[in-house]
């Protein structure tokens, strides 16, 4: 007999021919097809319904990772990574059996090609957060290798440098006291890129002034009270200036980091003192006695107000040391300069005053009440670190001594050329301030590289 119809491998469903089993089952002899199927928990599924379910019509569970899988939703990326069969310039496939094959190369071709491959795959988000990021750098460069830091700086409504002026007095052998010979010239030389670079940075002005010029003192013996009328100088030159730092030549700056708006001016009553009597070598009774004077004249801190102070001294073992000292423009100032500076005074007094114009205004301290209220004094090592054979009478005094843990900001050289080295203090000090303040990158160089090269070789070298 022939079929006509062949049977279902479903078990109980399909076509059945009459007369026929189905090997598969117990068959039911029907002769048209069934509406539906049975899955394996015994309900009844429809034909549209599975067909809906294998379309995706009625959307997959939760747990589904349909087309969410890591290769499905990377695809396109993995495989435009992957290198390429490289078959030369023709690319029929007809040419794989010449030179070209076994020839590897990225997909994409150049590293051109790549980069502009990565920007397109990127999302948006990536492309904004690359060019902030781009651009944050681009502005620190500009801002690091162009004038507008030292102008950011100096700005009186952003850095405020232009309210300060370094005063630097050169030549100082150069008059009629004495000559000067190599050694002299090359800690000038040193003095000076020191103090150029310090002002430099934090848009600072300098006066350099060559004292050798200053010979119409010399008739008089008064070569080295040039500093108050230079001071005197510097205020009718900068009229925008506030603050003058009068500083040695034998000076130098050792932590050029610190500028001097973070190290002393911003917080200066607290990084100053007005009452001598919390450290008094000269041993002067303060306040003043006189009961004729009023409350503020015969206060020990005058009217306690950071903005009456108009002049700012360090004291080393002897007294008053005017090697690194502070003055504000002021009313106060002009009418103390006059008075420091008055030849009367000084023809009366300069055989006694060994130190000139420092004895001159101790004395003027002492003496005149209304000098007092505007005086403060600051803590030497802040401003004015000595060198250990300085006011050595007493050992190493950690009021006055240069700290190197500490990073003192100045070193003052005073009195080397009274048996001491000057240039020999100046180049030890110097080199230690390059060691102190060195770039992670020549720290890199120096402390590891040089010293894995020495240990191989032997030989020490300077990178």
């Amino acid at each position: 007999m022939s079929l006509s119809r062949s049977p279902s491998p479903q078990p109980g469903g399909g076509w059945a021919s009459p007369g026929l089993s189905s090997p598969f089952g117990e068959g039911s002899g029907t002769t048209t097809p069934r509406t539906g199927y049975r899955i394996h928990d015994g309900s009844s599924v429809s034909w549209e319904s599975a067909k809906a379910k294998t379309e995706g019509v009625n959307g997959y569970p939760s747990f589904s990772t349909h087309n969410n899988g890591f290769f499905n939703r990377h695809y396109r990326k993995i495989s435009s990574s992957l290198p390429r069969f490289n078959i030369g310039a023709d690319k029929s496939y007809a040419e794989k059996e010449k030179l070209g094959r076994g020839r590897w190369s990225v997909r994409g071709g150049s590293r051109l090609a790549r980069l502009r491959s990565m920007v397109r795959q990127a999302n948006r988000k990536t492309k904004i957060r690359f060019l902030i990021g781009l651009g944050i750098f681009m502005l620190f460069l500009i801002y690091q290798m162009t004038p507008i830091r030292y102008w950011w700086r100096r700005s009186k409504a952003l850095g405020g440098g232009k309210k300060f002026v370094i005063i630097l007095a050169a030549n100082q052998g150069g008059g009629v006291m004495e000559w000067k010979g190599p050694r002299e010239w090359a800690i000038e030389r040193d003095s000076i890129r020191n103090k150029k670079k310090y002002a430099n940075r934090w848009g600072y002005d300098l006066e350099i002034v060559d004292m050798s010029t200053k010979k119409r003192y010399a008739h008089e013996w008064r070569e080295s009270w040039e500093k108050v009328d230079t001071v005197r100088n510097c205020l009718r030159k900068y009229p925008d200036a506030e603050w003058f730092w009068w500083m040695d030549l034998n000076t130098f700056i050792m932590e050029p980091s610190y500028s001097l708006q973070s190290h002393i001016f911003n917080n200066l009553g607290t990084n100053t003192y007005r009452d001598i009597n919390e450290y008094n070598p000269l041993n002067i009774t303060h306040p003043f006695p006189s009961e004729h004077l009023d409350a503020e004249a015969r206060s020990a801190v005058g009217d306690g107000k950071v903005s009456s102070i108009n002049l700012v001294i360090p004291q080393d073992c002897s007294g008053f040391n005017l090697g690194s000292f502070f003055i504000r423009r002021s009313q106060w100032t002009d009418r103390l300069l006059d008075v420091w500076w008055d030849p009367v005074g000084y023809e009366q007094k300069h055989m006694e005053w060994e130190h000139k114009e420092q004895d001159a205004l101790e004395f003027l301290y002492i003496n005149q009440p209304w000098i007092r209220p505007h005086t403060a004094f600051i803590p030497q090592r802040k401003i004015n670190s000595f060198p250990v054979g300085a006011c050595s009478e007493n050992g190493n005094d950690t009021r006055i001594h240069y700290n190197e843990k500490d990073r003192d900001f100045v070193v003052n050289m005073a009195g080397c050329e009274w048996g001491r080295d000057c240039w020999g203090e100046m180049y030890n000090f110097r080199e230690l301030s390059y060691y102190l303040n060195r770039s992670l990158w020549e720290r890199f160089k120096e402390d590891l590289v040089a010293v894995i090269w020495f240990k191989l070789t032997g030989q020490k070298v300077k990178l």
